[in-house]
């Protein structure tokens, strides 16, 4: 039983370590946007990393009322940066948290009508959308590979390409010729053999731990009494159901890798706890939460088939959340080591996309148009948001987020060439070879 918890803890801190820098950059983006000092972002990070694991326990652990109980890590929504920051500018920061609040409550009460449509989402669609996250995170990657600022001097500097490759050579090395638990920890083994590597070198840098503070307590609206603006509620509350559009994506890929049916029960309670983590984040100053697609992959690379490594994930998210300078250690893996281990999990993601896109009947062109145009549309505008840069601002919010105009262009697409899906064919979920 010992042996098994702690290969559990080892496999929850490779999941902990694959989406810590996807948990921080919210926080980090946001507090840039709105010019936050130095100790409104250490709150925020600390914050938000401890908020990370109480809504990752909200969906592990399954009840009546909540919890999907898949092996699946809550995060901060990327989506919502580009809105919140807006609304901060535009409104205030009360006003940021008051529609997070709105729309925590808002998804809590729609989930049960929300996991009726789940028709929406048969494979042409999940798989569309899988494929085209995994395909617009592995870019992210690559900079970090780089060095993570492309606009720098030394980026893509020899060094920063050594260590990028070697992380990945020596992941790809583990998943070949490795066994057992040594394979299902290749992405760890990678990230800490590449920051030893780094660190010989002299390229680990160790400052973040130094500025942290010792010890920090979550304080419940720390940035002031929220305000509720009927405009930014609306705004969230959109940014809310496309998230719960990725979740759905997120829960069905989870539940093919393990075998799972997910069942509409199963998507109620899902929604539920997320609405419920989104309405804590409102509270405790933090930002909306979705199901992480960052370790979807992981969770394919390493095999695990049950929920006690990602609820040692929880745990420590939540531990770290408490002693920010044990949290900054994870800071301290350089840019091109985390850049490489990304590659491979986000390949993964794409990978999980394509394989449930496998079941689509590609002798209707239709299925072809949708995802030839909901993919084109996913990568093209999100690496071209200029594009739209003569629409209002509220328009360019979602024209300019891939991920977005993929989901919705899939559904919208499906709906208009197929029309709504009987129930009989659509619960039948897919399965995948072990």
């Amino acid at each position: 039983m010992k042996n098994q918890n702690g290969k559990a803890a080892i496999l929850g801190l490779q999941h902990l370590l694959a989406m810590y820098a996807g948990a921080v950059a919210v926080p980090l983006l946001i507090g840039t946007g709105l010019g936050f000092n130095e100790s409104q972002m250490t709150y925020l990070i600390s914050i938000d990393i401890f908020m990370c694991g109480a809504a990752t326990l909200l969906q592990l652990t399954v009840t009546k009322f909540f919890g999907i109980g898949l092996p699946v890590v809550l995060g901060c929504a990327i989506q919502a940066v580009a809105p919140l920051i807006l609304i901060g500018q535009s409104k205030g920061i009360g006003a940021i948290y008051g529609s997070i609040i709105a729309s925590g409550i808002f998804i809590v009460l729609i989930a049960a009508f929300f996991s009726k449509i789940k028709r929406l989402f048969p494979p042409l669609v999940t798989g569309t959308i899988i494929t085209t996250i995994g395909l617009t995170l592995i870019p992210v990657a690559v900079g970090k590979m780089g060095g993570g600022d492309a606009a720098a001097v030394n980026f893509g500097d020899p060094t920063s390409l050594l260590l990028a490759f070697v992380t990945i050579a020596l992941i790809l090395g583990l998943q070949i010729f490795a066994k057992g638990f040594i394979r299902s920890i290749a992405v760890l083994i990678g990230l800490v053999a590449g920051t030893s590597l780094a660190a010989m070198v002299g390229l680990v840098e160790f400052s973040a731990i130094g500025h942290a503070p010792f010890f920090h307590v979550p304080q419940p609206f720390y940035f002031g009494t929220p305000t509720f603006d009927f405009s930014s509620i609306l705004l969230m509350i959109i940014i809310s159901i496309v998230s719960l559009v990725e979740s759905t994506g997120v829960y069905f890929v989870l539940g093919d890798i393990i075998h799972k049916k997910v069942t509409e029960n199963d998507l109620k309670r899902g929604y539920r706890a997320e609405g419920l983590a989104v309405l804590l984040g409102g509270i405790f100053n933090t930002f909306p939460y979705t199901g992480f697609s960052q370790n979807v992959g992981l969770v394919q690379l390493s095999g695990i088939k049950t929920r006690r490594p990602i609820y040692f994930s929880a745990f420590l998210l939540i531990f770290l959340g408490l002693f920010p300078k044990v949290g900054a250690l994870a800071q301290i893996i350089p840019e091109p080591v985390l850049g490489g281990g990304m590659l491979v999990m986000f390949g993964m993601v794409a990978v999980q996309g394509m394989k449930m896109l496998s079941q689509v009947d590609y002798q209707d062109e239709k299925n072809l148009l949708i995802i030839a145009v909901s993919i084109g549309f996913g990568l093209g505008f999100n690496s071209i948001p200029a594009l739209f840069s003569k629409l209002p601002e509220t328009v360019q919010m979602f024209t300019s987020n891939g991920i977005v105009m993929s989901s919705l262009s899939s559904i919208v697409l499906n709906l208009l060439f197929h029309g709504l899906p009987k129930s009989k064919a659509v619960t039948t979920h897919l399965r995948t070879d072990p």
